[in-house]
């Protein structure tokens, strides 16, 4: 009996409240705007860290079961990465005021994998023997601290490419100029190639040890680094050329969509070793 699921489906509906109080909060009012914006940013925060401990019950009630972390197929991995996505953003949402209104863009966002869980099959697995390693806890841990601050640079850069819509204009008038979004957008691009460096050297130290090869060019492996190069050239480019806001914004989203597709699409489509059954 699956007995995580309830948790699984109260985690992601706090995670669906927080994100209703997020587009709540530009709806217009006449009167107490200001104090309605206070308690509407209490809200989001609260209910993250809601969905985040439901989450952690979760991934609790799983390991209990089969005996393993979740970090072996699909499900497992999408719900933990729900969790890491959680926990970083609810911080940063916390210590950095100017970034809340990016909510608008980067819940919806998680909720695509959030989607996901509740719609894939909810199947056991069994830890391979290559997954008993230390290394792999590095490996996946700064792989998942690097999504989530490639999560909340994309946030950002979406406020900057929505602003250029009258539509949307009037849900980020709080937030600081395109160019003070623009530089906090790619600081914390930066701390996520910082923590992509590191998953890189942790992934092939842990690949010496499980497969006696440190790369060897799978499927995975090539995608991630590729990623690495896409990420790095786009830090080089803002730093070294007047690179336009949009275009960098444009650019920040890149990298998200590349993760996404790198992390949750190339281990399970492709046969090699990374796959996570052997």
């Amino acid at each position: 009996m699956m007995t995580e699921l309830p948790w699984l489906y109260a985690a992601m509906t706090a995670y669906a409240l927080a994100t209703f109080c997020a587009f709540y909060d530009v709806v217009p009012v006449r009167a107490g705007r200001v104090a309605r914006h206070a308690m509407n940013e209490r809200m989001v925060l609260g209910l993250l860290l809601v969905g985040v401990t439901l989450l952690v019950v979760t991934l609790g009630e799983r390991w209990l079961r089969l005996g393993h972390g979740p970090f072996v197929n699909l499900f497992e991995l999408l719900i933990s990465q729900l969790f890491s996505l959680g926990v970083i953003y609810a911080l940063v949402y916390w210590r950095v005021p100017l970034m809340r209104r990016s909510a608008l863009v980067a819940l919806p966002l998680l909720w695509v994998l959030g989607l996901w869980v509740l719609l894939i099959e909810p199947a056991d697995s069994v830890l391979p023997p290559t997954y008993h390693n230390n290394w792999l806890w590095a490996h996946v841990g700064f792989g998942k601290v690097f999504l989530s601050f490639c999560l909340i640079g994309s946030g950002l850069a979406g406020v900057l490419l929505l602003r250029r819509w009258p539509l949307f204009r009037s849900w980020f008038h709080t937030m600081p100029s395109d160019k003070i979004i623009d530089g906090l957008a790619w600081r914390f691009m930066l701390i996520a190639f910082a923590f992509h460096t590191l998953m890189l050297i942790a992934g092939a130290v842990w690949a010496q040890d499980a497969w006696g090869r440190y790369w060897a060019w799978d499927a995975l492996e090539t995608s991630s680094f590729l990623n690495w190069l896409l990420l790095g050239a786009a830090l080089h480019a803002r730093v070294s050329y007047k690179v336009p806001l949009r275009l960098g914004a444009v650019l920040i989203i890149a990298v998200f969509v590349f993760a996404f597709f790198t992390y949750f699409g190339t281990p399970f489509y492709s046969e090699a070793a990374h796959k996570g059954v052997i």
